[in-house]
């Protein structure tokens, strides 16, 4: 049969665009797990099913169906068992040793990435054991360098409504911000109890704030006065959405932030990430070089026999060819030709040859001793 030839004007497959990161972080009982779940439940909806990863060592249950389960590659109560810690101990070691298998999960979400376009990392409810942590940076950064990667922080909104407690979160979301360098937004969780407009107008409106903090006469609001003024540029550029993971409302509008934010990755943070892998392998290059240049230097050309010096094809030795070549070609020989005494034991042929050996050296002993005594 005769092939079909090539259309010339076809034009080659575009590659699948790689998918969406989302790291949802927030403090313990703003609902991280319960938004993760609820997500889910809406990408399925939509017929974009998420990559979904739980790096929660100590939860019980999963309440929704996890791609990859640290639980199933690290158990945290042998951690703590084995390594003699706390809780938070077992967490952060569970975290580390799953870590350093983090590549692993990189190529499981390369190969997923033609049948998910979001990928949702749900993480411990401890939140320094994750931001601080170095797994968390090795974990983070592994992610940010291949794909677009955006922080959701997630906000109890409940019990946001004291201006302290308010500014308290702003701040740690502001560290966050400042530690990952990545696209950031703030999902300000339970609107189902209370409404975020108040948090919204107080970012906005720095009087209103302010007012806010007058019925406080502690020492914390003067700080909290304080601090909203050098956040103020923070706020400005900040993206936050009012979300209910129970009723699974502001979804919609979280979707257009996360669209903006991968943008903004695209233009600002992917440039600069691929610039800093380039400058790493360059750098990585150029250490291999000198070291092996000063190698070089250092051992200088040595030759093998003086009486050939004259022959072209082997006068000089460099320094790679000494470590790779262990003894001359006749060496090589006998050591193939005593290759058949590999059998024998050589510890009780040495132990043989030693007690004869100590028996002669004690009869001497006792000889000299008695020649002494009879002088």
């Amino acid at each position: 049969t005769a092939e079909t030839p090539e259309d010339p004007h076809s034009q080659p497959r575009p590659r699948p665009r790689p998918p969406v990161c989302l790291l949802v972080l927030g403090m313990a009982g703003s609902g991280k797990t319960t938004f993760v779940q609820r997500l889910t439940g809406y990408l399925h909806g939509l017929g974009s099913p998420p990559y979904v990863i739980n790096l929660d060592p100590a939860v019980h249950e999963v309440p929704f169906p996890a791609n990859i389960d640290i639980r199933d590659t690290v158990k945290y109560k042998e951690v703590m068992k084995q390594y003699g810690l706390g809780p938070n101990g077992g967490i952060v070691t569970s975290l580390n040793l799953f870590a350093t298998r983090f590549d692993q999960v990189m190529k499981f979400i390369e190969k997923s990435q033609n049948m998910s376009q979001y990928v949702l990392i749900d993480t411990p409810g401890q939140i320094e054991v994750f931001t601080w942590s170095a797994s968390g940076t090795i974990i983070t950064e592994a992610l940010a360098s291949s794909f677009p990667t955006i922080v959701i922080y997630v906000m109890d909104t409940s019990r946001s409504t004291n201006p302290v407690t308010f500014m308290s979160n702003m701040l740690y979301a502001c560290s966050i911000l400042y530690k990952t360098k990545l696209p950031f937004i703030v999902v300000m969780n339970k609107t189902d109890i209370i409404d975020h407009s108040f948090a919204v107008e107080w970012m906005q409106d720095f009087e209103t704030f302010q007012d806010a903090l007058n019925q406080e006469t502690t020492y914390v609001s003067n700080l909290t006065r304080s601090m909203s003024l050098v956040l103020d540029e923070f706020y400005s550029s900040l993206r936050v959405v009012g979300v209910s993971a129970v009723l699974g409302t502001g979804l919609e509008e979280l979707f257009v932030q996360v669209t903006s934010a991968t943008e903004e990755y695209e233009r600002e943070y992917r440039p600069e990430y691929e610039r800093l892998k380039k400058t790493l392998a360059h750098a990585q290059s150029q250490h291999q070089k000198e070291q092996l240049d000063r190698l070089r230097k250092d051992m200088g050309p040595v030759a093998l026999d003086p009486g050939a010096a004259t022959d072209s094809s082997a006068s000089a030795v460099m320094p790679s060819d000494l470590i790779l070549t262990r003894g001359t070609a006749d060496e090589e020989e006998e050591d193939e030709e005593d290759s058949d005494t590999d059998d024998i034991d050589h510890k009780v042929t040495e132990e043989s040859h030693e007690e004869p050996a100590f028996k002669n050296f004690m009869q001497e002993s006792v000889t000299w001793y008695r020649n002494r005594s009879n002088e």
